[in-house]
């Protein structure tokens, strides 16, 4: 990657903020075996960060840890230029305030190399906003993580109007190194992809309870016992597509599109254009590749029995 050093060469990060996302990402990343410096704004805040990363440690531990791993690369500073010394990446978690978030890059522009990468876990600001008043906004990203970052591997990953395409590029590539999963966004929109499907669950629960339509009991019922154990194992997109057997989501489309203007849901439904249609067939024949419908079926079967087990198991 011209001028950012190589993806796989970083070997001390800085995580920004010890709350539960900062937190969470310095125990992932003192998993993966990398060296962390972690800022605290201020040295009372260490008691809380400690709970955090005893509490993530026992998860990760069971997960199994890089063979570099431990706690004793963690270095925790109230300094912030003590917490950028040697780090080759930054990842920022401070709180969800435009005019701090700011503050802070237009500070970390100035200390920080211009060939360090800056990422922020930030779920309902943009980079576009974030970056306003860094001098060195080119390297400056969307590092979006979901809760718990220590757990849950997915990363969104965005740049905003002055980010250069090459930093999120580097970027996606050292997250899937330290053991994420990057989705790099085609455009910058508030909530990124995963939250605001979450979010679109959530209105709709909202609206079901405010409705009398069902209890907070019965909507966790449904959503554990009916589509949760299937999506951990596979997606909307790619449910639909293996559901239909051979004819894939092109069936389901074509079957099933007039049900979309049904109300089996507040949120209004977008028009399925023949370019909406095919843009989605595409996009899941792409995935199944040369996969057979029942060899997708049998293991997504297989994949669910060992998810309940699992549940079943732990008690």
């Amino acid at each position: 990657m011209m001028g950012y050093i190589a993806p796989e060469k970083v070997s001390r990060v800085a995580s920004i903020g010890g709350g539960p996302i900062g937190g969470g990402w310095a125990a992932h990343f003192l998993a993966r075996g990398y060296d962390v410096n972690l800022y605290l704004h201020d040295a009372s805040e260490e008691p809380a960060f400690q709970t955090i990363l005893e509490t993530a440690w026992k998860s990760l531990s069971a997960l199994g840890l890089h063979p570099a791993a431990s706690l004793d690369r963690l270095r925790i500073v109230t300094n912030l230029k003590d917490a950028l010394d040697g780090a080759e990446f930054i990842q920022e978690s401070a709180p969800e305030n435009l005019g701090l978030k700011q503050k802070l890059y237009q500070e970390l522009g100035t200390l920080v190399s211009e060939d360090i990468v800056i990422g922020s876990s930030t779920s309902g600001l943009t980079m576009t906003e974030i970056q306003a008043k860094c001098p060195t906004p080119q390297r400056c990203i969307i590092g979006h993580p979901f809760n718990p970052p220590y757990l849950l591997p997915l990363v969104e990953i965005v740049g905003g109007d002055q980010t250069d395409p090459e930093a999120v590029q580097w970027a996606s590539a050292f997250y899937q190194i330290a053991g994420k999963s990057s989705l790099v966004m085609k455009k910058e929109i508030p909530g990124f992809v995963a939250t605001r499907l979450q979010e679109a669950l959530w209105r709709e629960a909202l609206h079901m309870v405010a409705n009398g339509e069902a209890s907070p009991a019965d909507i966790d019922n449904a959503l554990m016992n009916g589509p949760a154990p299937r999506m951990a194992v596979q997606g909307q997109c790619m449910a639909f597509h293996v559901a239909c057997g051979e004819g894939g989501m092109a069936t389901n489309l074509d079957q099933f599109g007039p049900a979309l203007k049904l109300p089996w849901t507040r949120l209004e439904a977008p028009e399925l254009t023949q370019e909406l249609r095919d843009r989605m067939v595409d996009g899941c024949n792409e995935i199944a590749g040369d996969q057979r419908f029942e060899d997708m079926a049998a293991k997504r079967d297989a994949q669910i029995v060992a998810v309940l087990r699992a549940i079943r198991d732990s008690g």
